[in-house]
């Protein structure tokens, strides 16, 4: 066979895939023997090795209990799934994980950290599917600092056109938000919906981000079609913030955002058929 050789410092998934193969071969594993015991195909496990597909945290965790590697590939998987964000947001993406405090705008989106697998898949493929499975993966991972023991305050202002903007179909819409409102549950978790009626508001210029931190200056967050832009400028994290209290201010209360949520999921996201003819599951 020919084995594609990997410089384990080019990136943090050659990384993983080098000591994988190094890892497995010290044990006297084949691919297969170690795809069996991982509940994977051998095929998968080359390919990891080879840096063709992105590991998960399940496939990572079940790996160092085969293989004894006291939580290696676990710790690892982290900083591969991080790599996988665009280069630009990956400082962001630091910073949202260290965050006591975080207020999400989004005008026209739901927001990455409550995004169903299915609707971040649509979303993300459709300008490109290269490494689609990578981007997918590195975007919910991002969501496992809502589950901490200690997860971030979140307060999260939806505008209406997020529930109506249909992406990947009306059933990954349903699904989405039947998610959301499961979100609500979460005792640091706050969804208000930012109704039409509203009129003109201060979020009209596109979404944003403000995270706090105990310690560090708090931080305004900002997209354009390019990148993204962080600051900890005083006059500009004022300026967000007052914005955001307006946009609080205007939305709908959390039950009420919560019953509209539950209106559009069941009016426009409900048991009707699909284009092709097919009954929406």
């Amino acid at each position: 066979m020919n084995i594609r050789e990997l410089d384990p410092s080019a990136s943090p998934l050659d990384y993983y895939g080098f000591e994988l193969r190094r890892k497995r071969e010290e044990a006297g594993l084949t691919l297969a023997q170690l795809g069996s015991i991982v509940f994977c195909t051998g095929s998968l496990i080359g390919q990891i090795e080879t840096a063709a597909k992105v590991p998960q945290r399940e496939f990572s965790e079940r790996v160092d209990a085969a293989l004894g590697t006291d939580g290696m590939f676990s710790r690892l998987v982290g900083l591969v799934l991080r790599s996988q964000l665009p280069n630009w947001f990956q400082p962001y993406a630091e910073m949202e994980a260290k965050a006591g405090f975080i207020s999400s705008f989004q005008a026209q989106l739901v927001d990455g950290l409550l995004q169903t697998e299915a609707y971040a898949r649509a979303l993300l493929g459709a300008r490109e599917e290269s490494n689609l499975d990578g981007k997918v993966a590195a975007r919910l991972d991002r969501q496992r600092i809502l589950a901490r023991d200690e997860p971030p305050v979140m307060w999260v202002v939806l505008s209406e056109a997020a529930l109506h903007q249909e992406v990947g179909g009306r059933a990954v819409m349903r699904e989405q938000l039947a998610h959301v409102l499961s979100m609500q549950k979460r005792r640091w978790l706050e969804i208000q919906v930012l109704p039409f009626s509203a009129g003109a508001h201060t979020g009209l210029m596109g979404s944003f981000n403000l995270l706090r931190f105990d310690s560090d200056p708090d931080i305004v967050y900002t997209e354009d079609f390019v990148q993204g832009h962080m600051t900890a400028n005083p006059t500009a994290v004022k300026e967000g913030s007052v914005r955001y209290d307006h946009l609080q201010a205007a939305a709908l209360s959390v039950d009420d955002s919560a019953a509209l949520i539950a209106r559009v999921m069941e009016e426009r996201y409900g048991n009707q058929p699909e284009p092709d003819g097919r009954n929406m599951a």
